[in-house]
């Protein structure tokens, strides 16, 4: 029965062994040392941000590991890990990546919370002054002739719209009938929104506006007092902006309680 037993409690511990090894199979073997399936996903943990996980990336890190375990074995025979100037280093490196775990670890138990980020962004907001836009469209040509010629058609009863689509030499915007959308003054060169803000919805520039670009004639369509970006807009960077900060004062409360002599 003691036999039994024992064949039962080695066969699964086979079995454990054999799983754990097919969980961390090798990604490469180098004079006898294997590199673990392990490391690799590390490295590709590190980059994830920045790099999609393809067969192509597990090659290239594969081949990064291998030539860094057959430089770090050449290292290891002439001795170089001995040297005090390798020991220290290699002591910096645990110590960092101790310290980042242990940050990365306190920010998963102490995540910043919606309600605070809200309230962070309600009080921003409410600082934030109003800002106006304005809703325009224009057309831009070369000469004030071409730009009189377009005020008379206008005057005529021709569309703003048609006009833009057939006169102006903006191609961003003669498209959309010379529509610019919604934009503060300060987006347009001065003396355009010089001339936009002195016009009352619905109404047309009187004369050519001249700017660096050529002869303006413009619409405003509308005004409006801008929102600014929506909480669910800025709640990334808010996050970020507020996870930096609680970091900090962590850490700086650990230093404070630290004795540094």
């Amino acid at each position: 029965m003691q036999s039994q037993s024992r064949l039962a409690m080695t066969l699964i511990a086979g079995l454990v062994a054999s799983t754990l090894f097919a969980a961390d199979k090798p990604v490469a073997v180098v004079n006898g040392v294997a590199i673990l399936q392990a490391k690799m996903d590390v490295i590709l943990k590190q980059v994830a941000d920045r790099a999609p996980d393809t067969p192509d990336l597990r090659q290239k890190i594969r081949d990064s590991l291998i030539t860094t375990e057959i430089l770090s074995q050449e290292a290891i025979k002439q001795g170089l890990d001995k040297t005090p100037d390798v020991q220290i280093e290699l002591e910096i490196q645990r110590q960092t990546a101790l310290a980042n775990t242990f940050v990365q670890n306190h920010l998963k138990a102490n995540p910043v919370s919606d309600a605070a980020m809200k309230a962070e962004y309600d009080q921003l907001k409410a600082k934030q002054p109003a800002v106006k836009e304005y809703h325009a469209r224009h057309i831009l040509v070369k000469t004030e002739k071409e730009a009189n010629d377009i005020l008379a058609a206008l005057k005529k009863g021709k569309k703003f719209e048609d006009l833009a689509k057939e006169k102006s030499e903006d191609t961003g915007s003669k498209v959309n009938g010379g529509d610019l959308s919604w934009q503060a003054p300060e987006g347009y060169v001065k003396e355009f929104s010089e001339a936009m803000v002195k016009l009352a919805k619905g109404e047309i520039t009187k004369a050519p506006v001249k700017t660096q670009y050529g002869y303006h004639i413009i619409k405003l369509e509308d005004t409006r007092e801008s929102k600014g970006p929506s909480f669910d807009e800025v709640k990334p960077q808010m996050a970020q902006q507020m996870q930096r900060v609680a970091v900090e004062k962590f850490i700086n409360d650990l230093k404070a309680k630290a004795k540094v002599e």
